[in-house]
């Protein structure tokens, strides 16, 4: 390197002040349906704003084309609530940049733990259980819940789980494990992008019962015998015993691949190289081009 100073900046994502756009000129990239409309979000989100207004101001972008209209990127139960309850305008964050990809399709808004948290906080701001209730659109006895979701999981299970769509039930059969089984489960529900409730309740099953907490209930599985739930016991061990190994090479795997797939893609572009194989060796030409198509992400 230079002795010179090297100086980089990143660009801001919004613009420094948020703008009070008219509904009206604001452009949806999606219709909310009807069966959308008829849904508990739908109702969680009207209640919401009905009761303490618009928290997370909606994202837009300037339309590339039209002064003073904007493209709408996230946000559109939001604004939709605001069109029927007959407002004006809203405040709006202006992204400098309109990849619409980035907004709601990576991001879970409100995710269970993320929701707890937030219960948490408003009612060590003192907000009232009624008036919060009412903007969740919830009764009490579910916002109490709500409240104790996570007592009884570790800390290191709940940070995995974070930002996961993982239900509230979820955490209930969390509870059932000691902590550091708690903390395998979560890894494997990450590692399988599975957060349902049958998939929990099947770790559970796998689970000894010397890694359960000793709460009194009987592990009780459905339909299976005390021999068959001590084989799923076995092969789930096994199993994470597998995917930990492959866990350790599957990144210095992946660019392996990658590396032969750009090679073998370079191979069959070269004209010269391409006529003979296609000459001599048609299969072997065959499947090189099957190669160096494949995508090797979904490989």
């Amino acid at each position: 390197m230079s002795g010179k100073d090297v100086r980089r900046t990143v660009g801001s994502a919004f613009e420094a002040t948020g703008v009070r756009v008219p509904l009206d000129r604001i452009q949806p990239l999606r219709a909310v349906s009807a069966k959308t409309r008829r849904s508990s979000k739908y109702a969680q989100i009207a209640a919401s704003i009905a009761e303490v207004g618009v928290v997370e101001p909606p994202i837009v972008a300037r339309h590339p084309t039209e002064r003073g209209r904007f493209l709408l990127l996230d946000g559109h139960l939001r604004v939709e609530v605001l069109r029927d309850r007959g407002a004006a305008d809203v405040l709006c964050l202006v992204a400098t940049d309109d990849e619409a990809f980035t907004y709601n399709k990576r991001i879970s808004r409100l995710a269970a733990v993320q929701e707890h948290r937030m219960i948490l906080q408003a009612i060590e701001r003192k907000v009232p259980e009624e008036r919060l209730a009412r903007a969740l659109n919830i009764d009490i006895r579910t916002l109490r819940q709500k409240k104790r979701a996570l007592h009884g999981v570790c800390p290191e299970a709940v940070e995995i789980l974070k930002d996961k769509p993982a239900s509230l039930g979820v955490f209930a059969l969390l509870k059932r494990m000691v902590p550091l089984r708690q903390i395998e489960a979560a890894e494997m529900m990450v590692g399988m992008n599975r957060y349902s409730k049958g998939y929990v309740r099947a770790l559970l099953a796998a689970t000894p019962e010397a890694q359960l907490v000793p709460d009194g209930k009987p592990k009780a599985v459905k339909g299976l015998s005390a021999e068959q739930v001590a084989l799923m016991e076995r092969e789930s061990a096994q199993l994470d015993r597998e995917i930990k190994v492959a866990e350790q090479s599957y990144g210095a795997d992946h660019l392996r691949l990658v590396l032969a797939r750009g090679y073998v893609g370079k191979l069959v572009a070269n004209a010269r190289v391409a006529r003979y194989l296609a000459q001599h060796q048609p299969e072997v030409l065959a499947e090189f081009q099957k190669i160096a198509e494949a995508d090797t992400a979904a490989a």
